[in-house]
């Protein structure tokens, strides 16, 4: 069977190959907020959690196998899945603020060369 391992039967729809389009928009930054994956990373965590916190011990039917995700895969979603969906967008946020401090501190040179120069 070809194709991505989690888009296995009919019933989940497999997303749209990348192109080299999409990557060059990609490379080129997002326009809008419903672009960044970044962005969809942490609303994926939030769905989760959220799924978690309401499934109250029911199977989890998948899209994608007749066998639903029981007690120990929700477990197992909760304390591995999770944890590293949060670990990954804490780097994420580190790196933001890294950015930010050297993009002020561009500007801060970039202020103080003008005020000397005038």
């Amino acid at each position: 069977m070809s194709g991505l391992p989690w888009a296995r039967s009919h019933r989940c729809a497999a997303p749209a190959p990348l192109t080299m389009a999409l990557i060059t928009s990609m490379a080129a930054g997002f326009g809008s907020p419903q672009e960044d994956p970044f962005l969809l990373l942490e609303s994926t965590l939030k769905a989760v959690e959220r799924l978690l916190r309401h499934a109250d011990q029911r199977p989890l039917q998948r899209c994608w196998i007749d066998h639903p995700y029981g007690e120990e895969e929700l477990t197992r979603l909760e304390e591995e899945v999770l944890p590293a969906i949060s670990r990954c967008l804490q780097r994420i946020d580190e790196i933001d603020h890294e950015l930010e401090l050297e993009q002020d501190q561009q500007q801060e040179q970039q202020h103080q060369a003008g005020a000397g120069g005038g």
